[in-house]
């Protein structure tokens, strides 16, 4: 379960873009001039899918050996709540499991329909058959 926790937090993430950043120098990154004070969004999604750090970034591998992602933030900006996310997803997704383990969706998974938002990720709704 924990390795399942770790790529669902990497691949379904439900924040598409960190709170914007302000620099306070002059910054360049990746060849881009960024100036004092404009505003930068990080954007956690594509992070999460750069093939150059995850192979197949659009699969969903609780078996994936890299298992470091943004999804609660890195160094300063870690969340505090960290240890308590993963426990609250372990714990209900480990109970729904256990009492449905013929849990699956009602629809294919291409029909699924997601809200449209620029800073969040989640599902209109999640249609399943208990089996």
């Amino acid at each position: 379960m924990p390795d399942a926790v770790e790529e669902i937090l990497r691949y379904a993430h439900p924040h598409q873009v960190a709170i914007r950043r302000f620099p306070t120098e002059e910054v360049v990154i990746g060849g881009t001039r960024i100036p004092v004070g404009d505003t930068v969004m990080l954007c956690i999604a594509a992070a999460h899918r750069d093939p150059q750090r995850y192979p197949e970034p659009d699969r969903f591998d609780i078996r994936r050996t890299d298992k470091a992602h943004l999804a609660l933030g890195h160094g300063v900006h870690y969340c505090l709540g960290a240890p308590l996310t993963r426990l609250e997803i372990h714990t209900a997704l480990g109970t729904l499991l256990r009492r449905f383990p013929q849990l699956a969706l009602a629809v294919p998974a291409d029909q699924l329909r997601w809200r449209p938002s620029f800073r969040s990720h989640a599902l209109k709704e999640l249609p399943v058959t208990a089996g």
